[in-house]
């Protein structure tokens, strides 16, 4: 009778992860590095194929990407199977420039609505904030889970290089508006190349609204996410996904994985969340 009991139970423990949670929201953020020729054999003429592969591999749900140049944005739409997008040129609003897009599932996810503001003191129209050195933007979409029917937020962006003001401006910014767009306190993710390690002051806002997936998720890594090619610090973690309002992240991960035979698909490794509403 013990022993049929223990049996049960064991069982009924293997089953939990499944019983327990709903649908998984696979997320994604990817610098996809901008296409340009100085980068020689790793253009993106030969890194394209190699992306498209780690797409089908990893197959997320919603993903970001940064500092993708409207040529790669059509080539992802084009040839990225069962993925639409939204998203702008920095630089006029329109094509120009890069872009902080976001892509979905069409299949899995459902597109409400969306917009982009810019990192500035003025951010209803292409500026330049503070310090920065480029024009920076934020898309956000509001969606919904075509599997549960929950709606959630998503918010891409790529903080300043240079500008250590814009960078803390933008991001307060971000955190502000994230507030304003978000009365009904839906799920949220914020994905996005911040260009500051984990440690750096001008996360301590967004910390204390969001939590990095990479930091609270069940199974995760300590793998630095800018690579350079190959030449960068083992300390370069600079690509995050946040979030607030899902109930647990099982596994967080920075895809350093090789894709058609390619040791780098961008400078930047694409990072990922599993999410349960």
């Amino acid at each position: 009778m013990i022993r049929r009991f223990i049996l049960t139970l064991m069982a009924a423990a293997l089953l939990l992860p499944q019983l327990s949670f709903g649908q998984e929201l696979k997320v994604m953020s990817y610098n996809i590095r901008l296409n340009t020729e100085k980068d020689g054999t790793n253009a993106w003429m030969y890194r394209c194929p190699a992306t498209l592969e780690m797409l089908k591999d990893q197959q997320p749900d919603v993903f970001g990407v940064q500092e993708a140049l409207p040529e790669q944005v059509r080539f992802l739409e084009e040839w990225a199977d069962g993925y639409e997008c939204v998203g702008v040129g920095r630089d006029d609003g329109k094509k120009k420039g890069e872009h902080m897009s976001i892509f979905w599932n069409k299949k899995n996810i459902k597109l409400m609505k969306w917009g982009t503001f810019w990192l500035s003191e003025t951010p209803e129209k292409p500026s330049m904030g503070w310090d920065a050195a480029c024009y920076r933007t934020a898309t956000w979409a509001l969606m919904k889970d075509k599997r549960t029917g929950k709606k959630f937020y998503f918010v891409n962006t790529h903080l300043d290089h240079v500008g250590k003001q814009a960078r803390a401006n933008g991001l307060a910014l971000i955190v502000d508006r994230i507030a304003e767009i978000n009365p009904e306190g839906y799920p949220m993710v914020l994905t996005g190349d911040f260009n500051v390690k984990p440690d750096d002051p001008c996360l301590t806002g967004l910390d204390a609204r969001m939590k990095s997936t990479r930091k609270i998720a069940a199974k995760t890594d300590s793998h630095h996410t800018y690579n350079g090619w190959g030449k960068a610090s083992k300390d370069m973690v600079i690509d995050y996904i946040y979030i607030s309002g899902f109930s647990a992240c099982p596994e967080y991960q920075t895809v350093t994985k090789r894709y058609s035979d390619r040791t780098f698909i961008s400078d930047h490794y694409p990072v990922t969340a599993r999410l349960i509403f």
